[in-house]
């Protein structure tokens, strides 16, 4: 849920709480002032009454004032709604850190397998591809909806060398994506950028075009896992990779082992493939309120006829 104007929110909450305090106090004087100049019984007819008239209109009156309020604060709800006709690129790190094995058996293969575990997770219908990124990005995969065909794919993601490319294995991505409906890139990486386009340019401008990146930093060691057969190590930029996320409408996560991996790609599987529609919720609040106003002066007129 967003609200766009907050203030006016809260304006009408202050001011629907302050309308039933002024009524309340009023409506104290009014009963002391009966009881000053009524007879006694006169008065306890009076106020037996189920319904006060005036309390009724001054509740309604402060529930359509934050009605009101909330309409013009344009409050919009994200509703999901399941789909199988999604397009999903998967961006796979085969940068040589990728040899690393705290992760086990080795970051590359605890990625393969949670890709492998995303194609069985996706609904039917939804089309996949598959990018492969080091010093270079290259399409693996282009988008198909046999998952015969992305699972085999998966088999061809070349091994662990080189360096890390991350700006341009996204713009590939999204080159592979088609113009509208639900599009997604899912990157798995456990490195920093450190050639090609710069990421943080090119994030904002995929996310611009409707398509979601959710980022998935793979290790165990904030410091940096020495990678295997070099004295080189392998650090996450965890706050690149947010922010990649956060600039095209998606979320970053951190796994540390190849359970919490798969687990990450199996949950991508239903969020990026099911559609999300934003909803304005400023007209049936602004109804809502106009009809809780018209109930409460209805209840206050029934009550003051038929006491």
């Amino acid at each position: 849920m967003t609200v766009t104007h907050p203030w006016w929110l809260l304006a009408g909450l202050v001011l629907a709480a302050a309308f039933l305090a002024l009524a309340h106090a009023a409506s104290r004087r009014a009963d002391a002032a009966a009881l000053a100049y009524s007879n006694l019984a006169f008065f306890e007819a009076a106020t037996a009454r189920r319904i006060d008239p005036a309390l009724a209109l001054a509740v309604a009156t402060a529930c359509g004032i934050a009605l009101l309020g909330a309409a013009l604060a344009g409050i919009r709800i994200v509703a999901t709604l399941p789909s199988g006709a999604g397009a999903v690129v998967l961006c796979v790190d085969t940068s040589g850190s990728m040899r690393s094995t705290d992760v086990a058996p080795s970051r590359s293969d605890a990625a393969a397998a949670a890709v492998r575990a995303f194609v069985d997770a996706v609904p039917d219908g939804t089309r996949i591809g598959i990018v492969a990124f080091s010093s270079a990005a290259g399409v693996v995969q282009p988008l198909t909806d046999d998952k015969d065909v992305a699972r085999d794919a998966i088999g061809r993601i070349p091994p662990p060398n080189g360096g890390t490319a991350i700006g341009d294995a996204l713009s590939a991505a999204a080159r592979l994506l088609p113009p509208a409906g639900r599009r997604a890139i899912v990157l798995i990486t456990d490195g920093v950028n450190n050639l090609g386009s710069d990421p943080s340019q090119a994030a904002p401008q995929i996310g611009a075009g409707g398509i979601e990146i959710d980022t998935i930093g793979i290790g165990t060691n904030d410091s940096g896992q020495l990678v295997p057969g070099t004295d080189q190590t392998a650090s996450i930029d965890e706050d690149a990779l947010r922010q990649i996320a956060e600039a095209a409408h998606g979320a970053y996560a951190r796994a540390n082992d190849a359970g919490t991996l798969r687990g990450r790609l199996a949950a991508l599987a239903h969020s990026t493939t099911a559609e999300k529609k934003r909803i304005d919720a400023s007209l049936p609040l602004a109804l809502a309120g106009g009809l809780v106003a018209i109930a409460g002066l209805g209840a206050g007129m029934l009550a003051g006829r038929f006491p």
